[in-house]
């Protein structure tokens, strides 16, 4: 019952496909962005987006992990992860980004941009999905 019917392949997708083409969509704005960055601007903002895609890619594996954590657990009993675990995900991402700024090495707002690589992501998948759903009329996911 996990699969669905995929009209535009034939085949059957996973219902994770749609958070792997996410992850791809944030590595590919990252490397873009990083790339454009390299050409145009000084090393600080270079670096500093490469912080912020490296650290928006790893905050989405972790988010991705504690998540599924929460929901496979069964009804009753007390989830593995306790709060203080999420936040110290933020932590540990302010932290980084901190430790950096203050030494000097990166662009603070090249790195918050580097960071929305999720937003990217989100307009790549819901351009994909009005494709699908307006120029081919099928849903595909």
């Amino acid at each position: 019952m996990s699969e669905t019917a995929n009209n535009v392949s034939g085949g059957l997708t996973r219902p994770d496909d749609l958070e792997a083409r996410l992850f791809r969509s944030m590595g590919v704005a990252v490397a873009i962005a990083v790339v454009i960055c390299a050409a145009v601007a000084p090393a600080r903002v270079t670096l500093g987006v490469l912080l912020g895609g490296a650290l928006s890619l790893l905050n989405y594996r972790w988010l991705h992990g504690s998540v599924a954590a929460l929901l496979s657990v069964e009804p009753g009993t007390r989830p593995r992860m306790s709060l203080w675990k999420h936040a110290f995900r933020y932590l540990i991402v302010g932290g980084i980004v901190f430790a950096a700024y203050a030494l000097n090495i990166i662009s603070l707002p090249a790195t918050i941009a580097g960071l929305c690589s999720f937003v990217v992501a989100l307009f790549v998948e819901a351009i994909r999905q009005f494709y699908f759903a307006i120029i081919r009329r099928e849903e595909s996911f």
